[in-house]
């Protein structure tokens, strides 16, 4: 058993199977916000030790405060989406109250004015209650939506800095071509001197990678306890950014594997 496994107590028999199922299912059918930001510490140390004079370590330490934000905006979040869903309720039954002691009252005077009114002349009364009950429907379903609103906008807004950053990164790697490593590459008075020798450019573009996976790790932990579709469609398109961009470096990664560009046997991690 390595050390990160957890002892699951079973009984013998199949229902101690079941038991055994049932716990190791429930763990890892969530993210652990605890073990994302740990993996991004890990990072940002792996980062700072390979690179110390790199401005790459620094984005990691971004990401890291980043995903601590996140499991702890979660919490004030769903604080105060409660209380903003005891607002609510409180205003909708406050709303319905009034409603029907208005709908009560306007029935009552007309019963009690029947003896004087033609047919035609109750128009108004039901013309009037109809009106009410659908003003009062629609600030019933408005403040209803109130807390998924807050919820979702907190949300959108973690995200929009994920996507942020994942832009950041790429900005980082977008100067680190292999191709520049060729001999036979012809550099100008405007090019960007790479500074890194094929190992070290491909822990760097590694590096790049692996932050990216954890922005869209971050990303999905904020859509952790969300069925918004809002919600969900934006943590998608993060992953995708992050996913595309992911190919791309991967695709510089692989050019550094050719003979013509290596130079040093040795791996680069």
């Amino acid at each position: 058993m390595t050390p990160g496994d957890v002892p699951v107590a079973t009984s013998p028999g199949a229902g101690g199977c079941d038991a055994s199922v049932t716990a190791v299912t429930g763990r890892y059918e969530r993210l652990d916000p605890a073990a994302v930001r740990a993996t991004v510490d890990r990072l940002h140390a792996r980062i700072a030790a390979r690179f110390p004079e790199r401005n790459l370590r620094h984005v990691a330490a971004e990401l890291a405060g980043l995903v601590r934000d996140v499991g702890e905006q979660e919490a004030r979040t769903r604080r105060h989406e409660h209380a903003a869903r005891v607002a609510s309720l409180t205003a909708v039954v406050l709303v319905v109250a009034a409603t029907v002691f208005a709908l009560t009252m306007a029935v009552r005077d007309a019963i009690a004015a029947a003896t004087s009114l033609r047919a035609f002349e109750w128009l108004p009364v039901l013309e009037s209650a109809i009106n009410d009950t659908v003003f009062a429907g629609i600030a019933v379903w408005f403040l209803l939506a109130v807390p998924g609103r807050l919820q979702r906008a907190a949300t959108l807004r973690r995200l929009h800095r994920l996507r942020s950053l994942a832009h950041v990164i790429d900005m980082h790697q977008l100067t680190k071509d292999p191709e520049r490593l060729r001999p036979s590459f012809r550099a100008t008075a405007e090019s960007v001197d790479v500074d890194l020798d094929a190992d070290g450019l491909a822990a760097y573009l590694d590096y790049c990678t692996e932050l990216l996976s954890l922005v869209a790790k971050a990303a999905a932990l904020c859509a952790e306890e969300s069925t918004d579709p809002v919600v969900l469609d934006t943590v998608s398109t993060v992953e995708n950014v992050t996913g595309g961009m992911s190919t791309k470096i991967w695709q510089k990664i692989a050019t550094l594997d050719l003979p013509a560009v290596r130079r040093s046997g040795t791996s680069p991690h």
